[in-house]
């Protein structure tokens, strides 16, 4: 019997699902798969790594629901390809639908992997998914991608109508999912990692922290924000339910759900910032790209307890408040001068939220590189920074709690001198 298959990737869950839906509506019986790509899995240092815990956590809740209807999941520990080639040998596979994915790495395997199927006249249909305008939807008038944000973000709202919000009705076809035993899913042990803590944030918050969003969001002692971030990473909310909200709660929960549109427009036209800065001459910086600041930096003990309360609770939890995660990028790449590209790839292997877009559009905005950047002169001082949002200290002594005590070391560096030099230094590069 033919069949399809769904290819889940960061889109874990089995409502408002674009591919999903087409391929319950092709009406041939839909097999959901999904890969452990090792491609992926032998970069992660950490083997208790919180988001293969987030991930795994996703996959059973989606067998429970498929094992309700009659199917199952069918997960592949490998590559790709070697998935491919198994379930070819497994199933008479028809199609294959899958959603858009716009890193680079993504484009390259779905390009090997259309390649392999045509090879086997087996069609690939991929559909936007986790955004709500993608690659060169939203562009100026003359076609050319926007470099700033506030004219894409009206662009974007004026193009935005109830035909982009509107929910895949993947529930109304669900009979056509095939039915078969539940096929077990591998453990984390058996593919290479041990469980973690679930202390993951919930995928709904209540209304009433969205409509007050612009007026908590900056406060990290404060339960202010939604957390979202890792949900709409993995694809375990819609973004569709959820902008439909923001526009009826809040403008400004609108907005950060459009910079992280415009990130991902930015890396789709302009690869290059993978690597290198946005700005071509801020990579004449030079750096001091001292190690022993680094560590000190990563550990949280830097002498200014903001930086370091932003750094322990990112070790600790894989989360970071989003005001923080601007100071403490601030401090490294200004006050310590260390390359804005060790920042992102420390931020990389901790945030439980990592989207390679967002990490890289937020690290090159801290150093000033990047498109729609804070200007170079721009430097956050974490005191005044302290005083405006923590007052009371209250996160700070939740994650530094020696920060009254002599034991707690003396500022790295005195926020006026660091800040000349900076100036310097980027003053001199960005002249030549």
């Amino acid at each position: 019997m033919k069949v399809v298959l769904c290819w889940f990737r960061r889109d874990l869950r089995l409502h408002d699902h674009a591919a999903l839906y087409h391929a319950l509506r092709s009406g041939l019986p839909v097999v959901p798969v999904f890969v452990f790509d090792t491609h992926i899995l032998r970069d992660l240092e950490d083997k208790a790594d919180r988001r293969l815990q987030f991930i795994h956590d996703a996959l059973i809740r989606m067998q429970q629901e498929l094992q309700a209807a009659g199917s199952t999941l069918h997960v592949f520990h490998g590559t790709p390809e070697e998935a491919f080639q198994a379930w070819v040998s497994h199933y008479d596979i028809a199609a294959v639908y899958t959603n858009h994915d716009y890193e680079p790495y993504a484009r390259q395997r779905d390009t090997a992997v259309a390649k392999q199927l045509g090879e086997q006249n087996i069609a690939f249909h991929t559909y936007k998914d986790q955004v709500i305008f993608d690659k060169g939807e939203v562009v100026k008038d003359n076609g050319e991608p926007y470099t700033v944000f506030t004219p894409y973000s009206r662009k974007w709202k004026s193009r935005l109508d109830g035909f982009q919000l509107k929910s895949y009705l993947v529930e109304k076809y669900k009979q056509h999912f095939h039915r078969q035993p539940p096929i077990p899913i591998p453990t984390l042990r058996e593919i290479g990692f041990e469980p973690t803590e679930r202390n993951f944030p919930p995928d709904d918050p209540e209304d009433a922290l969205i409509r007050h969003y612009d007026q908590t969001r900056d406060f990290p002692a404060q339960q202010g924000t939604s957390r979202l971030s890792v949900h709409l990473r993995f694809g375990t909310v819609s973004i569709r339910q959820l902008a439909a909200k923001a526009r009826q709660l809040n403008e400004t929960f609108l907005n950060e759900l459009i910079w992280r549109e415009f990130y991902q427009m930015i890396l789709w036209h302009f690869p290059h910032v993978v690597g290198e800065s946005f700005k071509k001459e801020y990579d004449r910086i030079q750096w001091r790209n001292h190690e022993k600041e680094f560590e000190r930096w990563c550990a949280g003990n830097t002498g200014y307890p903001i930086v370091d309360a932003g750094m322990r609770e990112l070790k600790a939890t894989g989360f970071m408040h989003n005001r923080v995660r601007m100071i403490a990028a601030s401090f490294l790449t200004k006050h310590l001068l260390i390359d804005w590209r060790w920042g992102e790839a420390y931020f990389a292997k901790k945030l439980l939220d990592y989207d390679l877009a967002s990490n890289n559009g937020g690290w090159q905005w801290a150093a000033g590189s990047g498109c729609d950047a804070a200007p170079y002169f721009r430097v956050f001082n974490p005191t005044l920074q302290t005083q405006r949002f923590d007052k009371d200290m209250a996160y700070i002594r939740k994650w530094v709690p020696e920060v009254d005590e002599l034991t707690y070391p003396a500022p790295m560096v005195v926020h006026e001198v660091a800040r000349k030099r900076a100036l310097e230094v980027y003053g001199k590069a960005l002249k030549k």
